[in-house]
């Protein structure tokens, strides 16, 4: 299988995803939605997507989405991205940029701030305590 191909099985998945609630314990849950588009400049491979943390009071309190465009964050002489991948590593933070390179790992880098964010809360990945 070539690596288009297998991109190309995971963006499928990724699309089913869309419309998507899990649930976690003690009220936390994760949302998903993904939208085919065409490939532009802030969206390369074709995808609009928003992953999120919500904890039981609908907070989204981690994410993952290519909705805006976002700054760089290393002084004003680095270009901000052209593609608009980022993530929001908590409820105040406005984005950092994300260097998507295929939706396999797109996936494995949220459940990995999923499980980030849970275990800073005192909870485990399955929004439990700890």
């Amino acid at each position: 299988m070539s690596d288009d191909s297998v991109d190309a099985a995971t963006l499928d998945y990724l699309l089913s995803l869309d419309g998507d609630r899990v649930m976690l314990m003690d009220g936390y849950w994760l949302k998903f939605e993904a939208k085919r588009v065409g490939p532009t400049k802030a969206r390369p491979h074709g995808i609009a997507y928003s992953f999120s943390l919500h904890d039981p009071e609908n907070e989204r309190i981690f994410g993952m989405d290519n909705a805006h465009g976002v700054d760089h964050r290393g002084g004003r002489y680095v270009a901000r991205p052209v593609a608009h991948d980022h993530e929001h590593r908590d409820e105040n933070d406005e984005g950092r940029p994300y260097g998507y390179t295929n939706g396999e790992r797109l996936l494995a880098d949220f459940f990995a701030g999923v499980a980030r964010r849970l275990a800073d809360l005192g909870r485990g990945p399955d929004g439990g305590l700890i």
